[in-house]
């Protein structure tokens, strides 16, 4: 494991627990169209500073005009929807490409729902894929395709799943995770990941598997500190590891 780190076993690891969530996501659109569904670590404003941070990004000229953006676990894609929104009303990432996964089929039909109702012209692109297999199409097919990879708490619910996966030795999710990522990273491409699950410095561990693989810490996002105990953090981290 590494550097032995665990999470507890919850059923926020299932992906039954998410198909039956998005699920009702989707009653819930389907009844009210201005319903779009839950947006994560709202209340901590991590997607409104994700957005800031990646603008700053394209405008500093790191990304290119029709940089490709991978959003792990998608879930209902706001965070892209989100993002692209932003892009378009300054003058970078015009030709943005966005491709959002997940594992639950619902979160995918979901995210789609909502992208042909109130993004038909964007061409968003949404597909049901699980990382966490050996011989995974999506990734073969996409080696280095992606210049900016986003993750907004799916490491967080990956890691709240103890079992163990054969394929991978008998690893668990948060173990595989990052060389699995990594490999759909172009060479000078980020991850910019955000958990309320790890402390900065466990999750740098996990990313860059304890600084053993070609992930490095690149930059970070900052967030009110909080003092609890007379140790002081925040309830939330967002890091940006970028591929050698």
């Amino acid at each position: 494991m590494v550097g032995n780190i665990r999470l507890n076993e919850s059923k926020l690891g299932s992906q039954q627990y998410w198909d039956d969530f998005y699920k009702k996501e989707i009653e819930n659109f389907n009844t009210n169209s201005e319903d779009t569904g839950e947006c994560w670590f709202d209340d901590s404003n991590a997607e409104t500073k994700i957005i800031e941070y990646l603008l700053n990004y394209f405008e500093e000229g790191k990304a290119a005009d029709d940089a490709t953006i991978l959003d792990v676990g998608t879930g209902n894609g706001h965070l892209l929807f989100q993002l692209h929104e932003e892009l378009s009303e300054s003058d970078v990432g015009e030709k943005a490409q966005f491709v959002g996964i997940d594992y639950s089929p619902h979160s995918v039909l979901f995210a789609k729902e909502i992208a042909n109702r109130k993004y038909s012209d964007v061409g968003f692109k949404f597909e049901q894929v699980d990382l966490l297999q050996k011989e995974c199409t999506f990734i073969q097919k996409n080696q280095g395709a992606f210049q900016i990879v986003l993750d907004k708490g799916t490491l967080d619910a990956i890691a709240l799943n103890q079992q163990p996966i054969a394929e991978f030795g008998g690893k668990i999710g948060m173990e595989i995770y990052a060389s699995q990522v990594s490999q759909m990273m172009a060479e000078g491409s980020i991850l910019l990941i955000t958990s309320c699950n790890f402390t900065e410095s466990e999750l740098i561990d996990v990313i860059t598997e304890s600084g053993t693989n070609d992930l490095s810490v690149y930059d970070r996002i900052e967030y009110p500190k909080i003092q609890f105990g007379g140790v002081e953090g925040s309830t939330v981290c967002s890091i940006a590891f970028m591929k050698k």
